[in-house]
């Protein structure tokens, strides 16, 4: 026993100068390769300094799979602020619109459309905010009822203060716009801040949708700008998925075949009852899914819902209603010229 007592010390000293000798972890093994397993912790004897605890190696960055959205500066070129009363600057200049394939009929051709410089919303307008416009009287409450016609319900898990506002018509959403000092957003410039300039098949590049991403294929919305790696070009959020938009254009199936299609308008009322009437009279579907060829003017919504699938977030993709509905997936988002 006083032998073992004797030798005890000799051995942890042993032991640990083994461990301290040994090698490290080899560099020429990747991030990704398996760890080796960890050595056994030998405890210093109290004669002997412990020594420094070694710096762990931190693996290389990984490439992003998708272009980050770069923070704007606080101006334009122009000299106009990037980013005011909540909004971002999309500026001014050209880009493809719409495809040549995939989607709809309505979606073709892709056409190239200048615009002038605008600004969005960087978030789509929540509960919280339109209830000052419903105090003021100037905008009825949502419709109620949407949520339990389409099985979603009831009302109330929509109507969370950061939510999106939705159960609201073309004309509600117009009018709060109107009521903060802007206005509702074109179908062409809702197109440009979900693709920018390089054309992105979805707001956040070409990679298909994900929970990350996106709000989709789910019963109820998000609140608004929690789904940041779903960004846009320009740095708007909820672009794709959460609740369709209200534009400001009438619906026009046609619209990229007309002559003022590079100004990124289509057709007028007129111009789309006509439209419509033509595939009547040639015994063809609607272009957006399962909607019925409309029977009167009817008004484009844009960016996909909550409910909706994953390929219908393209933002490309075009729907329509007429302005009265009230839908529990559809919501809006105001513009604003940036000069003038």
């Amino acid at each position: 026993m006083t032998k073992f007592l004797r030798e005890a010390p000799i051995l942890g000293a042993i032991l640990l100068a083994t461990a301290c000798t040994s090698p490290g972890p080899d560099p020429s093994v990747g991030p990704s390769a398996k760890p080796p397993a960890p050595l056994q912790v030998v405890p210093n004897p109290p004669s002997i300094a412990a020594p420094p605890p070694l710096e762990p190696k931190k693996p290389p960055p990984r490439p992003s799979a998708e272009p980050p959205v770069q923070a704007p500066p606080e101006t334009s070129e122009l000299g106009l602020p990037t980013r005011i009363d909540g909004m971002i600057l999309v500026p001014a200049g050209p880009f493809v619109m719409g495809a040549d394939e995939g989607g709809e009929p309505d979606e073709w051709p892709s056409h190239t459309v200048t615009l002038p410089a605008y600004y969005l919303d960087e978030l789509e307008v929540t509960n919280g905010e339109y209830a000052r416009c419903v105090e003021a009287k100037t905008c009825p409450p949502p419709e109620p009822k949407n949520a339990d016609k389409n099985g979603v319900g009831p009302d109330k898990r929509f109507r969370g203060p950061k939510q999106p506002v939705s159960s609201v018509s073309w004309d509600s959403a117009r009018a709060y716009c109107g009521f903060v000092g802007k206005r509702l957003p074109r179908e062409a410039e809702l197109e440009k801040a979900a693709r920018g300039a390089e054309g992105r098949r979805y707001p956040w590049g070409d990679a298909p949708p994900s929970p990350e991403r996106a709000v989709f294929a789910s019963s109820v919305t998000a609140d608004v700008g929690t789904h940041p790696d779903g960004r846009g070009p320009y740095g708007h959020h909820d672009l794709a998925g959460n609740v369709w938009e209200w534009a400001e254009d009438v619906y026009d199936p046609f619209a990229y075949r007309r002559p003022f299609a590079s100004e990124g308008r289509g057709g007028t009322c007129e111009d789309a009852r006509k439209a419509h009437a033509e595939l009547r009279r040639k015994h063809q579907e609607g272009f957006t899914g399962s909607n019925a060829i409309p029977t009167e003017c009817e008004r484009v919504l844009r960016g996909g819902g909550f409910n909706y699938h994953a390929k219908g977030l393209r933002a490309t993709n075009r729907v329509h209603h007429p302005a009265r509905y009230r839908m529990v997936m559809s919501g809006f988002r105001c513009a604003r010229d940036a000069e003038g």
